[in-house]
Order: structure tokens, then C-alpha cells, then sequence
């Protein structure tokens, strides 16, 4: 019987996984943080109209926003719809938007949202504090992924 990796469960339903971060940053650290929304961009997210690709965290003032997250407008929301790319607060405690804004200051990080879930009721971010990766590292993460696969399917092929 072949052992499978357990994936990490983030909350009730992921609603958008952002893959690309992964691949172009190096996560150092990972925070669950909640997302201040309007009723027609929670009903929105819900049907799975989100978009995280372009998506960064930045610091205005003393509060963390989510910028350039795309959320479609909600169709039956009609002159109560919110704008697509709008800013929105990111619900943390103050030790940790604290530690956050040290981390970007003082090493040079950035905040970059990785996944959008639901988590009973609420609408949850999973937010990294990352590192951009250069050329070479995602060429080696790449060959480490495949070596990886290959010794994989090699040990399957011997049972």
C-alpha cells in the first residue's frame, strides 16, 4: 500500500490556491489572517470569482491591505456592487502586523497572499511573508521537484 503526502487542511473549502507564489517566491513564514469584505464580494468569492495571481499585501499607515486581488462583481447585486480590484483591510492582531512590517523594513520581504479559504463561516487569507526567487532557484526547485518524481516512480516500479 503506497503511503500518500497529507495535505495541510487549510479550512472548510479552499476557494483559490495561488500557485504561482509559490513557484516565483520563497515562502519563509506563513499567518492565517481574516479579510474585511462587503456582502456582494462575500457572495462573490463564495461562487469562486476570485483572483489571486496579481495579488500583493502592502502596508498603509498602520493597517495591512490586500491589493490588486480580484474579486468579480456579483451580477444580482446590481447598484450596491463593489469595484473589482479594490483595496481590502487584512484582519491581523497587532504583535503580528507588527512583526510583519518589521520583516519587510528591516530584511527586505514582502506579503504575498498564497490562498483564499473558507473557515466555517468566515472568509480566511492565508498570507507569506516571502522572498523573490532568481532565475536559477526556480531552475533548481524545478530539477529538485523531477528528481524527486522520478525516485518516486522508481520505487513503485520495484514493488
Amino acid at each position: 500500500m503506497a503511503r500518500t503526502k497529507k495535505k495541510r487542511q487549510l479550512g472548510d473549502e479552499t476557494i483559490e490556491d495561488n500557485r504561482k507564489a509559490r513557484h516565483e517566491f520563497e515562502i519563509h513564514e506563513e499567518l492565517e489572517a481574516g479579510i474585511m469584505l462587503h456582502g456582494s464580494e462575500v457572495k462573490s468569492i463564495r461562487d469562486h470569482r476570485v483572483s489571486l495571481k496579481e495579488a500583493f499585501c502592502q502596508f498603509r499607515g498602520d493597517e495591512l491591505f490586500l491589493m490588486q486581488a480580484h474579486v468579480a462583481e456579483f451580477v444580482q447585486a446590481h447598484a450596491r456592487n463593489h469595484p473589482p480590484l479594490r483595496p481590502r483591510k487584512i484582519l491581523l492582531h497587532r504583535r503580528e502586523l507588527d512583526h510583519l512590517r518589521d520583516a519587510v523594513k528591516l530584511q527586505g520581504l514582502t506579503i504575498i497572499p498564497l490562498a483564499m479559504y473558507l473557515k466555517g463561516r468566515n472568509i480566511k487569507v492565508l498570507i507569506g511573508l516571502a522572498r523573490g526567487k532568481k532565475v536559477h532557484d526556480k531552475r533548481a526547485s524545478i530539477k529538485e521537484r523531477e528528481q524527486k518524481l522520478e525516485m518516486q516512480r522508481a520505487v513503485r516500479e520495484r514493488w
